[in-house]
């Protein structure tokens, strides 16, 4: 259903490589980069995560309650994941675990701008 999602970033460069290391972790590369935005995807389709320079030249801000969630295909690869967020220099923001009592496994983390982010798995 998403088409996809945009993060602002207030440090393009180190954002590009940010998500470059970390979204190869599951297959995913650049599909589209300019000067302005970077998207990635794993393959055409599927859902993509961009990060963008603001349009209206103002710096990013995190949203209060605003998340993304990256759906991958195991608990293993949640926690494997997780830790490569924390080893780029994202910090922890809720460690993987089983959430609910319907199999569902998230770990939460904050990029380097601050935005929140979670990677989890339905298995």
């Amino acid at each position: 259903m998403i088409g996809y999602a945009t993060l602002g970033t207030n440090n393009f460069e180190k954002a590009g490589e940010f998500y470059d290391a970390l979204l190869s972790g599951i297959g995913a590369s650049r599909m589209m980069a300019d000067d302005h935005i970077i998207i990635w995807a794993s393959k055409p389709g599927n859902g993509m995560v961009a990060v963008i320079k603001p349009h209206d030249g103002e710096p990013a801000t995190v949203g209060n309650g605003g998340m993304l969630a990256i759906m991958v295909d195991s608990k293993e690869t949640v926690v494997a994941m997780h830790a490569k967020a924390l080893e780029l220099g994202g910090t922890d923001d809720g460690a993987p675990g089983p959430r609910g009592t319907n199999g569902l496994h998230f770990g939460y983390f904050r990029d380097l701008d601050g935005n929140k982010l979670a990677f989890y798995a339905m298995k």
